[in-house]
């Protein structure tokens, strides 16, 4: 058996992160050799530039314009990488997306214990009734995912996303118009935090508590991950905050070692903001995300990509492709 085994073909997974912006596409392609806790490779990354106009805001208006570069974006992928069955995730702005966090006491009946398969899916029609009442959508017009959450801060509770089926159908028309099948929608925060969350894990210590921010179309976002959990959160603008510099004061709480900065870096120049003055806010230095590892300088790829922090959103979807 230890023989039959030493011979065995290393099997990787493969999976890809599609980012559709306002003005381009994003792809990032990974795979980790399966079965095991083996790093993460990334095996190709790429962009192609999108017809203006194509998407108003969440909504993409020219599906033919979406279809036509994501073809192409595929198109650049190299012949041993498309020829892996590999499973491929696309991003939803956080706009056309609404996500709450329930506490299971108030969608269970109090006599049962939802506990085992057929107890979860006996909670689903409260979760429905919960995301139509948030949505203010009725729910057959909404797409919706729930997992009951184990992190610290909402144990006990189930966390509901949802959008509705316009925005999902949108992009799974138009990657089907490019050949492609999606196996995961996911927000472009949860993504981009996904991404950061890995980078900090290759370059910090696990004890360091640390500032992931991601700067978006739809404004900025901000969480503070302490012993490797999400302990707070921040979104600008937003009612609960007069400023910028408020909103990040209150994300560092009790003070962090450093930041990770990852998005359209320079969509802080509209609100007079920097990279630096971040860091000045925060009180600590500023870690820009790049999606090569630390110290690898010799993959055959793009380097002006490598180290560009918008490809945030892509690494995270395809790390969840990876996970799943």
């Amino acid at each position: 058996m230890a023989l039959r085994n030493t011979w065995m073909p290393v099997v990787r997974r493969f999976a890809a992160g599609i980012d559709i912006g306002q003005q381009e596409i994003r792809l990032v392609a990974l795979s980790q050799r399966a079965g095991s806790d083996s790093s993460v490779r990334l095996e190709f990354i790429a962009v192609e530039p999108l017809f203006a106009g194509a998407l108003a805001g969440a909504e993409i208006v020219n599906r033919a314009a979406v279809g036509t570069a994501l073809r192409a974006l595929f198109a650049q992928l190299p012949r041993d990488i498309r020829s892996h069955l590999f499973r491929c995730a696309m991003a939803m702005p956080a706009s056309a997306t609404m996500t709450t966090s329930v506490p299971m006491a108030n969608l269970a009946a109090p006599h049962r214990s939802f506990v085992g398969d057929h107890a979860l899916a006996a909670l689903e029609p409260a979760v429905m009734a919960e995301a139509e009442r948030v949505a203010g959508i009725e729910r057959h017009a909404l797409a919706v995912d729930w997992f009951i959450d184990d992190s610290p801060q909402r144990s006990g509770c189930v966390t509901i996303a949802a959008t509705t089926r316009t925005h999902l159908e949108a992009r799974m028309e138009c990657a089907a118009a490019a050949g492609i099948t999606l196996t995961a929608i996911d927000g472009e925060p949860h993504a981009a935090l996904r991404a950061m969350r890995h980078a900090a894990s290759l370059e910090l210590d696990e004890s360091d508590a640390y500032a992931a921010i991601w700067v978006g179309d739809e404004g900025v976002y901000g969480w503070r991950v302490a012993d490797e959990s999400v302990v707070a959160e921040m979104h600008y603008p937003a009612p609960e905050h007069a400023d910028l510099v408020e909103a990040l004061r209150d994300l560092a709480g009790e003070g962090v070692r450093c930041a990770v900065l990852s998005g359209q870096v320079e969509l802080l120049q509209s609100i007079g903001f920097t990279a630096a003055d971040l860091g000045d806010v925060l009180g600590c230095m500023m870690l820009p995300f790049e999606c090569v590892p630390p110290g690898d300088d010799t993959l055959p790829l793009r380097d002006d990509l490598l180290h560009e922090p918008a490809f945030a959103v892509a690494f995270g979807l395809a790390l969840r492709g990876l996970m799943e």
